[in-house]
């Protein structure tokens, strides 16, 4: 049996999107998927404005913080601070086709590297006692994905990595953009299933281009775990079924209106600390993605909340505009 049964389903590490609001969001959707936050350098952890960049609410846990660096003794420093700040895992990028990641000898740029990226896990291993993990992605550019990924995933778990996470589509470098990327080339999630058959010891998680629930379900019957990003961030209402179907919950009715309450205290506190409404508000207008009054909580989420001096009553004006009893029968 795979170790980390506990993280069957997991929200993807996204820049610019899964900053601490955002994950506190979430968490409010469901108390049980793992949390990522955005990728963090591991230069920044140790020599920049560490609460700035770390800080997160403790109602945020399970979270784990994504590392980015190539630098074994660099990555140990930011591993260990990481830890002492009080999160539950630690994750090596190496999948990330960024342009700022590439610059950088980082990210998708290290499956070119294998024993280098082992050798960073293994650092990172002897050094915190909290789980080590790994994204990657099947390949990167000309590779050929069968054994560009066996020799990655060989190393960084025998290196002692906790989970491997495997983002089940190329990363071309060169050629095409980060967006265009996200398309092409075709998604190959059977590569990621015969990696799981080898590797029936260790935790295998999937991620790229899960659109629902039911096709993360799917994916458990050949992984053992499922990474969603983009629809959970777009349309974040899916999050309120997770609990249930995969953590055993018994399935029950939303409490919007807790959440309302919940969403408008944390951002009240924000705004006390000389932070914007809008700084929140960003992730949460696909809530209601397809309700009755969607539009006009998007509307007032997009506009009043951006304004000078917007404070928690836009929030409560955006939530009054929503039927609830629509969006708890559609979530049923």
């Amino acid at each position: 049996m795979a170790k980390n049964q506990d993280h069957r389903l997991a929200i993807a590490p996204m820049m610019d999107w899964t900053d601490r609001h955002c994950r506190f969001f979430h968490r409010q959707l469901t108390r049980r998927a793992l949390l990522y936050t955005e990728m963090v350098v591991a230069d920044a952890v140790m020599h920049g404005a560490r609460e700035r960049l770390l800080g997160f609410d403790d109602v945020e846990h399970p979270v784990a913080l994504q590392l980015g660096g190539s630098d074994p003794v660099k990555l140990t420093e930011a591993a260990r601070i990481g830890e002492t700040f009080g999160y539950d895992e630690i994750n090596l990028n190496v999948g990330c086709p960024s342009d700022r990641v590439q610059s950088g000898t980082f990210g998708a740029c290290l499956m070119k590297t294998p024993a280098l990226v082992a050798e960073c896990v293994a650092a990172m291993k002897a050094s915190v006692k909290i789980p080590v993990t790994v994204k990657c992605r099947i390949g990167v550019d000309d590779q050929d994905p069968e054994p560009a990924l066996d020799t990655l995933s060989d190393g960084v778990l025998a290196a002692g990595a906790d989970a491997l996470w495997v983002h089940a589509r190329k990363a071309w470098l060169e050629g095409l953009s980060p967006k265009e990327n996200r398309e092409i080339p075709p998604l190959d999630y059977p590569r990621v299933y015969r990696l799981k058959a080898r590797k029936q010891d260790e935790f295998i998680g999937i991620n790229g281009g899960i659109q629902s629930l039911a096709g993360a379900s799917a994916h458990l019957s050949h992984v053992d775990g499922v990474m969603l990003g983009r629809a959970a961030y777009h349309t974040p209402g899916i999050l309120t079924g997770v609990d249930a179907a995969f953590y055993g919950e018994a399935p029950a009715a939303f409490d919007y209106l807790a959440l309302v309450d919940a969403m408008a205290g944390y951002a009240a506190r924000h705004i006390e600390r000389g932070g914007r409404l809008g700084h929140i508000t960003r992730h949460m207008v696909g809530l209601f993605h397809g309700l009755p009054g969607a539009r006009r909580f998007r509307q007032i989420l997009s506009t009043d909340a951006n304004k000078p001096g917007a404070g928690a009553e836009v929030l409560r004006s955006a939530f009054s505009a929503v039927d609830f009893d629509a969006a708890e029968a559609e979530a049923a």
